[in-house]
């Protein structure tokens, strides 16, 4: 069978292929130390876990539940903007839960792009902002991000382009993989910048509560919800990256238009999924207070592991990575091969997030403090 055009441009996702290798190596006896991937190893909210539990012996448990996502788990996000960002949402007509906000990628794409419309995309992003702008036909237009701009979209730069089709431009604050923040200020220059050029942003926004003292919203700049849409997550801030929870945040009409994709695609969220994700929404701030703790410590030890590989880490990260310059004499593929074969030590070449990411790499936080020291004797 002859595979679809749209796959021709289109590679199979890189820890898709990478994570064969290291298995493999695991396979034949290897002690691999994972330090690639942000798939938290801790615990989701033991209140959590009860309220899924719970929510299971429920009488409509298992049957198909609202495409919009039930009215509690709605008002339970609507609450979180409240408290943490202080956006006032509207539960009802600018909330719409998502099985993940990786899906929400393609569905925002699916809802306003047409073959040929144009999408600004960051160099370095998260791939699938590109792979999916493919397979729906649109063209990436990349706009660079570099450690002399803090890894902040230059506006005056873009202002100099055609910007006639482009249609979105997507953001990520606080970015991964470099662990830079946007300010307030950011926020209101890129709405502005929309609403001049008729472009929706959308701020993919899962790190907030990572390492990060000040969580903000695209959606308290003033005006935001004309021009805006932010996704969010519960897969990192609360420990539960397999429940494939999210949302995705905005005005109404623009929310409707993305409801017509994801009505088609799927028949409503698991009820007890929604439950705990709920539960997880109201808990207070002392859940990642603590969190935090944890990842303080597990950030030092990488940063001590990072300085023992002649890597120059970036200033003022926030979120579950480390992002660092590998040494001058290599690339980020060739010194994470090196760290494979000589260390069984695995992390994330910074190529794999365009070429504005070459020459650095991301340690993960997602593994324990041990495993982290063992990594770190290994080097000595």
């Amino acid at each position: 069978m002859i595979q679809a055009e749209r796959l021709n441009e289109v590679k199979e996702y890189y820890f898709s292929s990478k994570l064969r290798e290291v298995r493999a190596l695991e396979a034949s006896g290897k002690p691999i130390i994972n330090l690639g991937i942000g798939s938290p190893d801790l615990p989701p909210p033991v209140e959590v876990i009860e309220g899924l539990n719970d929510a299971l012996a429920k009488t409509a448990a298992h049957q198909y539940q609202p495409y919009k996502g039930t009215s509690d788990f709605r008002s339970a996000i609507k609450e979180f903007y409240s408290t943490h960002y202080s956006v006032s949402l509207d539960a009802e007509k600018e909330i719409l839960p998502l099985m993940g906000s990786k899906e929400g990628i393609l569905h925002i794409s699916m809802a306003f792009l047409n073959e040929g419309d144009q999408v600004l995309i960051p160099n370095p992003g998260y791939p699938t902002y590109s792979s999916v702008t493919k397979l729906v036909g649109a063209e990436p237009v990349f706009y660079d991000l570099n450690e002399k701009g803090n890894w902040l979209p230059d506006l005056e730069s873009l202002e100099k382009l055609d910007l006639s089709k482009v249609k979105v431009m997507w953001v990520n604050y606080p970015h991964m993989p470099t662990g830079a923040s946007a300010t307030k200020k950011v926020f209101q220059d890129l709405v502005a910048f929309a609403k001049k050029h008729h472009i929706l942003i959308v701020n993919d926004n899962p790190y907030s509560f990572i390492l990060n003292d000040h969580p903000i919203s695209i959606l308290e700049a003033e005006g935001a919800k004309e021009v805006a849409l932010e996704l969010n997550s519960l897969s990192k801030s609360f420990n539960m990256a397999g429940w494939r929870i999210g949302m995705v945040c905005g005005n109404e009409d623009n929310l409707n238009s993305v409801l017509k994709v994801k009505s088609n695609m799927d028949s409503g969220m698991f009820f007890p999924l929604q439950a705990g994700a709920a539960i997880a929404l109201r808990l207070p701030k002392e859940w990642f207070n603590e969190l935090n703790v944890i990842y303080r410590t597990r950030k030092e030890l990488v940063l001590e592991l990072a300085s023992k590989l002649n890597c120059i880490p970036e200033k003022d990260q926030t979120g579950m990575f480390v992002w660092a310059k590998v040494p001058l004499d290599t690339t980020s593929e060739l010194f994470v091969d090196h760290l494979l074969h000589t260390y069984d030590l695995f992390a994330t070449p910074g190529f794999i997030f365009g070429d504005q990411g070459e020459g650095y790499i991301r340690f993960s936080l997602c593994t324990t403090e041990e495993k982290i020291k063992e990594a770190i004797n290994r080097i000595k």
